[in-house]
């Protein structure tokens, strides 16, 4: 039963009852006009373990359907061999789920099939039904009776799919980042304000630590506030710094053609996809649309932070040896290896502040830490004043003066501050949280789109800094930006970073 449950008549002559297949029942009962009817639009191994690892126990949410171009897969790739699957186990109460399967699975199909077997399993509803698509297009057409999406494909095609939906009045939550190229970025905040449907960015939007952080800097304890740095390990997945060659075949049940989308058409290849997209510009938005999301973002509202002026790319190259000559690899393909970026922020009432972003294993120096013979933290945020420093990086911030250093607080709880996925304060965790609130007419989420646009600005303009430098015999040039105008003022031709050439039938 595709759109509705049937329940048949006691008796000959007794009218049919329809009733919408998202009134269900069971333990922890929501009722109807409580719950966020939601289709869930990408069904990897990562949205897969947020769907098994609070999603789907949210009594307030009711999936109905599902869509991914891969239908059955088993060529995935994520963090562990069997993590996923065990989680899936562990949640139906089936440890021979997969038992038969070689490889990693995921795809629409066993998306769907949790879905039903969870319901029926904690609602009582045997014969309950998920409908499955390849393409959101048709998604968004047939299923009418939706309140709003949950977007996980990549990074590319969130753009994509979110204008869609909001353009069919339904809400929208997606993963960061917000989009990959900087037009689409901007679309989507206009889309949002002209629908003005509820949306949240799947990234947290605000933490106690940043928020706590941000007090003391308010209050003078390191003086003005002049730089902040954030460095991360990542990548933590393959940077391939050329196109592959080779021309493997398309997996079965996968529309290579859907999984493109919006971007030009080229030959399939498994660097593109699932966990690998990322490292690509084509696909991807990098380390910083993946951590710098969830660790940035609050520092952007705690300071009231705005759109970059500029934004300076460092980046690491790598050769290859060509008829027994080494040559460098001329790379406008994929992110490299390890970066750094730096960013002037104009703030709101206070003077601009120079954003540093490093990843592959770059790091700022911190002379304090040496003087401590402490060993510098793989991933951390230093908030730098004319007067002082706080170093965020698990633990309790520490603060660094001319009189030496100190905790900044009492107790053992710190780190960057971000908040929950769902909620927007708190633990991490995957369930609807004010997101589905503001679904059902609630107060907006802290996450909404319109409070993402400097970030989102940010990310791509970190992108466009490091392409415009690859075209350059210097890469460390300087990209001047004016947001309002969406332009790079001082390298004519880095605006074409600012978008993408679209497949005919694409375009937004």
């Amino acid at each position: 039963m595709n759109r509705r449950e049937f329940l048949a008549p006691a008796a000959a002559g007794v009218a049919f009852t329809i009733v919408p297949r998202h009134v269900l029942g069971g333990a922890g009962y929501v009722p109807p006009s409580d719950k966020v009817v939601l289709a869930h639009i990408g069904c990897g191994t990562e949205g897969t373990r947020e769907l098994v690892s609070g999603l789907i126990q949210d009594q307030q949410i009711q999936i109905v359907a599902v869509c991914d171009p891969v239908k059955d897969g088993t060529n995935y790739l994520d963090w562990s061999k069997n993590g996923t699957r065990d989680l899936i186990r562990t949640l139906l109460g089936d440890s021979s789920f997969n038992a038969n399967v070689q490889g990693i699975r995921s795809g629409r199909d066993q998306f769907q099939e949790v879905v039903q077997r969870y319901y029926a399993k904690t609602r009582g509803v045997e014969n309950y039904k998920v409908a499955a698509y390849a393409d959101f297009r048709e998604l968004l057409e047939k299923e009418k009776d939706i309140d709003g999406v949950k977007i996980m494909t990549p990074d590319h095609l969130h753009a994509a799919v979110a204008i869609a939906a909001m353009r069919k009045g339904k809400c929208v939550a997606v993963h960061k980042p917000l989009a990959n190229r900087m037009n689409e970025a901007k679309l989507v905040l206009e889309t949002a304000r002209k629908t003005k449907v509820a949306t949240h960015l799947l990234a947290p939007s605000s933490g106690g630590t940043a928020d706590r952080i941000a007090a003391r800097i308010k209050d003078g304890t390191i003086g003005t506030l002049r730089q902040v740095h954030y460095w991360t390990n990542r990548p933590v997945w393959p940077q391939y710094p050329e196109l592959p060659a080779d021309r493997p075949p398309v997996p079965e049940g996968f529309d290579w053609q859907l999984w493109l989308g919006p971007e030009r058409d080229r030959p399939y290849h498994p660097w593109f996809t699932h966990m690998v997209f990322r490292g690509w510009y084509d696909f991807g938005a990098g380390c910083m649309g993946d951590v710098g999301y969830g660790n940035l973002w609050p520092v952007f509202r705690a300071f009231d932070l705005g759109a970059p002026l500029s934004a300076r790319a460092w980046a690491t190259r790598t050769c290859k040896i060509v008829d027994q000559v080494a040559h460098s690899v001329a790379n406008d393909v994929a992110y490299p290896i390890g970066c750094a970026i730096q960013f002037e922020i104009p703030r709101i009432d206070a003077p601009k502040i120079d954003l540093f972003w490093y990843d592959g294993g770059l790091q700022p120096q911190i002379p304090e830490l040496d003087a401590e013979t402490a060993p510098a933290p793989v991933e951390g945020m230093l908030y730098v004043g004319d007067k002082g420093k706080i170093l965020s990086s698990g633990g309790v911030p520490r603060l660094f003066t001319a009189k030496g250093s100190q905790p900044l607080w009492g107790g053992d709880k710190g780190g960057f501050g971000t908040g929950k996925e769902g909620s927007g304060t708190g633990k991490k965790t995957f369930g609807g949280g004010v997101w589905a609130k503001a679904f059902k007419g609630g107060t907006p989420s802290s996450g909404n789109f319109l409070n993402a646009g400097p970030i989102a600005e940010t990310v791509c303009l970190g992108g466009v800094a490091l392409r415009a430098g690859s075209q350059k015999s210097d890469a460390r040039i300087k990209v001047l930006y004016d947001s309002a105008d969406m332009r790079i003022t001082n390298v004519s031709e880095a605006n074409r970073f600012l978008t993408r050439e679209y497949r005919p039938g694409w375009e937004l």
